[in-house]
């Protein structure tokens, strides 16, 4: 069974957009995944196809609508769909990778892109999305976050990246951002690739490794670091 990602949106031309190349361009010819483009506006009921409204209390800005985006969701996702929903929203939970992997191994999932100031929150409660976050900034849209949230998903698809192992070692996998990498020519503006890497010995190559990764972590991302020792996977 491939994933199928089912896209609620204002804005289909914005799909696939970046997915249509590269690794999650080649996994969709294959047949790895699919992708439905759905039309929010499609639901409305005025001749204009408004989906959004004044905040209830006053306030600047439009709010969609719940009945409409209740009868697109439901279009997509009948209440047996085993699917996870998902809205695009920056005060939902920050993605991570952990929860990337979980959505990699699932049959795929419904997003739901945001506009204007948001969705009204008793869609969200009705229909049980769960809200996410990319980062702490604000977006125009969903569409970006969800194309993030889809590339970081598609490559670790079965059979996308080829090579099994090929994101063992990635930042976030283990808990630490990934150690530096070098290649070819061996001497570059006066800078050579560290000794231990040419050595063979894979077992100290692996301890250089972890080093400079545990370097890195401390230096650039201390709350990954923090989070690291509280799991106990710090080996000294």
């Amino acid at each position: 069974m491939s994933f199928r990602a089912s896209i609620l949106t204002l804005y289909p031309e914005m799909f696939p957009g970046p997915l249509e190349t590269s690794l999650a361009g080649k996994a969709r010819e294959a047949g790895t995944w699919e992708l439905e483009t759905v039309q929010i506006r499609d639901f409305a009921t005025d001749k204009h196809r408004s989906v959004d409204d004044t905040p209830a209390g006053g306030g600047a800005g439009m709010v969609m609508r719940p009945d409409i985006l209740a009868k697109a969701v439901d279009h997509v996702a009948p209440a047996d769909d085993p699917r996870p929903k998902l809205l695009m929203s920056p005060r939902g939970r920050p993605l991570n990778q952990k929860r990337v992997r979980a959505l990699a191994e699932g049959p795929g999932a419904v997003i739901l892109c945001g506009r204007f100031e948001g969705v009204d929150q008793r869609l969200i409660e009705a229909r049980d999305f769960e809200e996410v976050s990319i980062g702490d900034y604000i977006l125009s849209g969903g569409e970006p976050a969800a194309i993030v949230l889809l590339d970081a998903v598609i490559r670790l698809l079965p059979g996308v990246m080829g090579n099994q192992h090929s994101g063992e070692e990635e930042s976030f996998e283990s808990g630490l951002l990934e150690h530096p990498q070098y290649t070819r020519p061996r001497e570059f503006e006066g800078m050579t690739i560290p000794e231990i890497l040419a050595s063979g010995n894979h077992a100290r190559i692996a301890e250089w490794r972890y080093d400079r990764a545990v370097e890195l972590t401390k230096k650039r991302r201390p709350d990954l670091w923090a989070a690291y020792c509280r799991e106990g996977k710090a080996q000294r």
